[in-house]
């Protein structure tokens, strides 16, 4: 025994822990790196901090990130267990290979493995900054052989039918901001009022004109033929402050009436004449319109507010690829979608707060959106294929139901209370599983 602990024994143990020490590196650096908020390392970086901003840049290829760290940290583990095994079974004989391959486990597990995890995911930015270097330097030595592999996976990924893109980044802001508010909200540490306003803010650019607008059949709007008195008398009655002025058929939009333009018209008609309402009769409503302003369905609607905010407006009519009217849309619409319903003394959607009956039942309006109802009640109905609760019944049924018919999918039990023409006007919807 003595024999065996020469210098060569003790060399060999230190390159054992030497190895150990590497593999417990390269596994805190992958967790840390993969792990840490690139947006908290971005502000760390924006102070001046050299590690945060190493940390970006050693991410960016997160393929060629990960794999120079799994192939260095292959290479230390088997090289460690290769040495092991040859020190124990100078010691031992044929038994320390059972020996060394139970030792090195627990030394793998406990040192190289678990513990630096561990750290490294407690602290992952802060780690993160300070590996960023020499991994920056490790990734750089080894991307010849790197390179090689990666040929090789997608080769094999091509073969079996399997496109990979280089450009493809492994983190995602926007799923990640969106988990992170999910389990905060499931966690009680974000209201969700709060996640809702965030996450209506994010899908500002995934979602079009058309999702939001309110449909043409709805639109309240005036026939400019009509007497000059009647319509003041429908503006006045309106709780709109705009509305469409069209010629001979609704879709022939001419114009669109303010109903502070109309009454500064009508001041200055009654003042300069006698003082009467008769006069309002030559009122001249093309001098006091404006000019409607039309706009795309399929337009994003992050585009389209910042279009509003640009032109100083708040309405625009929306139109299809052929030129035909299909809806409304308001800037107080885009910004439903992100701070939740937007009402007033006027506006007849205040009575739309949505409470469920002794039954456990909703009753809706078959125009209500999916959004919208999902957001009240925290389901999660799904809006590919349709954007109003009526649309979602009519396409899963393929076919415009009768008052009174049922039906179930996704969960739930629709039932259709209220039919006007082809149009689902009324309907009631209960969660088939309790608390869904």
């Amino acid at each position: 025994m003595e024999n065996t602990l020469d210098i060569a024994f003790w060399i060999t143990a230190g390159a054992i822990v030497l190895l150990l020490a590497l593999s417990a590196f390269f596994s805190g650096s992958e967790t840390a790196l993969t792990a840490a908020s690139r947006a908290k390392l971005r502000a760390q970086a924006d102070k001046g901090e050299t590690g945060a901003k190493t940390a970006l840049e050693v991410t960016e290829d997160s393929e060629r990130l990960i794999g120079a760290i799994l192939l260095g940290n292959n290479v230390v583990n088997i090289l460690s267990a290769a040495l092991a095994t040859a020190l124990l079974t100078r010691i031992f004989g044929q038994s320390g290979v059972a020996l060394a391959t139970v030792v090195m486990t627990l030394l793998v597990l406990i040192f190289s493995e678990v513990l630096p995890k561990t750290y490294a995911i407690t602290l992952p930015e802060k780690v993160a900054a300070k590996v960023a270097g020499p991994i920056r330097v490790v990734t750089f030595v080894l991307a010849p052989i790197v390179a090689v592999v990666r040929m090789i996976v997608r080769g094999i990924l091509y073969a079996f039918g399997m496109r990979t893109d280089k450009n493809t980044h492994m983190f995602s802001i926007h799923e990640e901001i969106a988990g992170a508010l999910a389990l905060g909200q499931s966690e009680g540490t974000v209201d969700k009022e709060d996640r809702d306003r965030l996450l209506g803010a994010l899908d500002l650019g995934n979602r079009t004109v058309e999702e939001i607008m309110l449909h043409r059949s709805q639109i309240e709007m005036l026939d400019i033929e009509q007497d000059p008195d009647s319509i003041l008398t429908a503006v006045l009655s309106s709780p709109h402050t705009r509305l469409p002025l069209y010629r001979g058929e609704r879709e022939n939009v001419v114009g669109v009436i303010h109903s502070k333009d109309l009454l500064r018209a009508v001041e200055k008609v009654m003042r300069g004449g006698d003082g009467t309402l008769e006069s309002i009769s030559d009122l001249d409503l093309t001098k006091v319109m404006m000019k409607p302003y039309f706009v795309p369905e399929t337009t994003p609607l992050d585009e389209q507010m910042q279009e509003f905010l640009k032109r100083r407006t708040h309405f625009a009519l929306v139109v299809d690829e052929y030129g035909d009217l299909r809806g409304l849309l308001t800037l107080e619409d885009i910004l439903e979608e992100i701070v939740g319903e937007i009402t007033d003394e006027f506006d007849p959607k205040a009575e739309r707060n949505l409470k469920p009956t002794e039954s456990g039942d909703y009753i809706v309006d078959g125009s209500m959106t999916i959004r919208d109802l999902n957001r009240e009640t925290d389901w999660s109905l799904p809006d590919d294929e349709a954007n109003t609760i009526a649309g979602l019944v009519i396409h899963e049924a393929q076919t415009i139901p009768t008052e009174g018919q049922v039906f179930s999918f996704h969960g739930f039990r629709f039932e259709v209370l209220t039919r006007k023409d082809n149009r689902l006007t009324r309907l009631k919807i209960r969660p088939l599983i309790p608390g869904a």
